[in-house]
């Protein structure tokens, strides 16, 4: 209703005006450009099912928002795999927040279901001026290069060879521009314009989904760019569509630019007409006067100024009661607290109430359960020990599970809700199949099943998910407590972040950037965190680089001396390091198949994250870039922070205070920074 009304509405008002000073004008408004669509066809949904209806609310949610100031919006509905639909739109930069972007997605949430993809449950649907995409599966913050559509222009290019550099050239800047923008560029969309001949130039875009890191962006443009000769050499036009990316360039201009306003053209003034002598009406009954005149000119405009308050006015109560249907009807989006609480008897029954059989892990925090929910689904359900849950409120509890529901990162545990009834505060996750990375690294039977390119994939994907929580999510999130047993692998083997976002669960006292308790794992902690609680991204990429040697070696930070003759972990690849024989550290199960190249510049970077002073480490973002290029050169790491072997001897570097207290192997506990 409200969409009705407040399109009429609109129109009505500026068909009114535009017919009362120009009465031979025709409003006509153009359809968005079809280009591609993509429907995998390996999924289907039938009629009626909960499936279908997620979808439907998700694609009412993306229509609702289509108007979004940076055009880029995603939505999830549903809590039960695999009826979970996720979706999003993207419009093309220079359309964002207007009625193009507005009538493109609704456009396409029509046409990919009613015409393109009817009952799929995956769909990909590119215009010119958007896209639309939907799935059973989360792809948010995900980079995808496939599957990809090229599309070119028939007509050739003069001068191929100058026009092909002059290409490479601006798509290179192009890319860089866009994954490389820290100026708050939020739509990752860029433009650009270059002389070709004295007659034409060159027009190039290029656009990454928003919630892509920037190293990800970069790499899905430069995958674009590579598949460009493949394409469109010797066109006047062309351009690349991935699912999280795109690329074009067109002689002509294709895209929306700012135009500069013109000075207002002068009015000449000429002299006033003389005097003439009222004309008198054809009947002789009377006269119409200059002042008649003026009356009829003000009262049409009065009328019009009052049917256009009329309409804003509607448009503001229509506006208003589309609100409150939001309000009334958020409680089925993914990310609200309702759609996110389970009951207690449902999270008893998925558990056997909670049976020995079912437990599958415990902590200071309190244990974990495998469950299974009556759509087949299986979680892992954490329930908090009363004395652990009992610093923070109800409120302040369900309010921060919402905040880290919404965290969504191929490389994080999700977090698909929570139980609150009587004395309980639970949690519940999605259940990762093969458990905790430790329970393979530290295990000599199953260490043979962590080969390198395991062990570099697992290396790679915790850098990509400690990027996401410290600078591609919502909020800037320190993990404090990164470590083997907090990594857990999924049926293939990827790593998943878990156990963040809980600080104020434990009611710790802590402010921003220091604390006064200390909580975490010996062998991880960053020496400014147990010196002084101070910590920071900083006290992360630490705990990473002691990880990334422990995954090499095979060892545990914390007992290596053990077997070591009394030396740490650090130590020890410090002192490899500097005498030149750096794989005298990694694992004896690798020597049979590894890169050298890839192991040592791993080591490399392990050394670079676990240096003393904090302010010389890697920032995630490097550690990221660092591993994925090995064109990059690295700078020579500084000597590591050496621990003492036990924690006796670790706690008498600090400061002897009542107020500090120490934690071993305890839940971890994570700072949320707005931005």
């Amino acid at each position: 209703m409200f969409s009705y009304t407040y399109s009429f509405c609109k129109s009505f008002v500026i068909v009114s005006v535009l017919w009362l000073f120009f009465p031979n004008t025709i409003i006509t408004e153009a359809a968005p450009s079809y280009r591609a669509h993509i429907c995998t066809n390996e999924t289907t949904y039938t009629s009626n099912t909960t499936f279908q209806s997620n979808l439907n609310l998700v694609l009412s949610y993306l229509s609702s928002n289509d108007t979004t100031i940076n055009g880029f919006y995603k939505a999830t509905a549903g809590p039960d795999v695999p009826d979970v639909a996720y979706g999003l739109f993207l419009c093309r930069g220079d359309v964002a927040g207007t009625d193009v972007c507005q009538d493109c997605v609704a456009h396409a949430v029509k046409e990919t279901v009613e015409q393109y993809c009817p009952n799929q449950k995956k769909a990909i649907i590119w215009y010119d001026e958007c896209m639309l995409r939907y799935a059973n599966q989360s792809f948010f913050s995900t980079m995808e290069e496939s599957p990809n559509v090229n599309v070119w222009n028939p007509n050739n290019v003069t001068e191929q060879d100058r026009f092909e550099q002059l290409l490479g050239e601006t798509v290179d800047d192009l890319a860089n521009l866009v994954s490389n923008d820290e100026s708050g560029n939020v739509t990752r969309f860029a433009t650009q314009e270059a002389d070709f001949t004295a007659f034409q130039k060159l027009h190039s875009l290029a656009q990454c989904t928003p919630d892509l890191s920037r190293s990800d962006c970069n790499r899905c443009l430069r995958v674009a760019i590579s598949i460009l000769p493949t394409c469109c050499v010797g066109k006047q036009g062309g351009r690349v569509l991935l699912p999280s990316c795109n690329i074009r360039f067109e002689i002509s201009p294709f895209y929306t630019s700012v135009a500069t306003v013109p000075p207002p053209t002068p009015i000449l003034l000429s002299p006033p007409p003389p005097a003439r002598t009222p004309l008198a009406s054809p009947q002789g009954k009377g006269i119409i006067s200059s002042q008649t005149i003026v009356v009829i000119v003000v009262s049409v405009g009065v009328s019009a100024v009052l049917l256009s308050v009329g309409c804003c006015f509607l448009v503001r109560r229509a506006k208003k009661r589309c609100y409150a249907m939001e309000e009334e009807n958020v409680g089925s989006d993914m990310t609200t607290v309702e759609s996110l609480q389970f009951d207690l008897g449902t999270i008893e029954a998925a558990t056997n109430n909670f049976s020995i059989e079912n437990k599958i892990g415990r902590g200071r925090f309190g244990q974990v359960y495998k469950g299974t929910l009556p759509s087949g689904q299986e979680i892992a359900v954490k329930r908090l020990s009363k004395r652990e849950s009992s610093g923070q409120g109800t409120t302040e509890f369900r309010n921060e599970v919402v905040v880290v529901a919404k965290l969504q990162h191929r490389n994080l545990v999700r977090l698909m809700g929570f139980c609150l009834a009587e004395e309980e505060k639970i949690l519940i996750y999605e259940y990762v199949r093969n458990k905790s990375l430790d329970l393979f690294l530290f295990d000599v039977e199953k260490q043979g099943q962590l080969d390198w390119s395991r062990r570099y994939n697992i290396i790679g994907g915790i850098a990509r998910g400690m990027l996401y929580l410290h600078e591609d999510s919502t909020l800037r999130i320190i993990h404090r407590d990164l470590k083997v047993s907090n990594i857990l692998l999924d049926g293939d083997m990827n790593p998943k972040i878990s156990d963040f976002g809980l600080a104020k669960i434990f009611g710790v006292d802590q402010s921003q950037g220091n604390t006064r308790r200390i909580v975490g794992t010996v062998g991880y902690i960053s020496p400014e965190y147990a010196m002084h609680g101070k910590f920071s991204v900083k006290s992360d990429v630490f705990s990473f680089g002691v990880l990334i040697l422990e995954i090499i070696s095979g060892k545990k930070s914390s007992n290596f001396y053990k077997s070591r003759t009394a030396e740490s972990l650090l130590s020890y690849a410090w002192k490899q390091w500097r005498n030149g024989t750096p794989l005298e550290l990694m694992d004896s199960t690798l020597k049979s198949s590894y890169s050298r190249n890839e192991v040592v510049r791993c080591i490399h970077i392990g050394l670079l994250c676990v240096q003393e002073d904090m302010e010389v480490r890697p920032s995630m973002a490097s550690v990221s870039l660092m591993l994925s290029s090995l064109s990059v050169s690295l700078p020579l790491p500084r000597k590591p922070a050496f621990f003492a072997h036990s924690r006796t001897e670790y706690l008498s570097l600090q400061p002897t205070s009542k107020s500090r207290e120490w934690s071993v192997n305890e839940a971890s506990i994570t700072e949320l920074y707005p931005r």
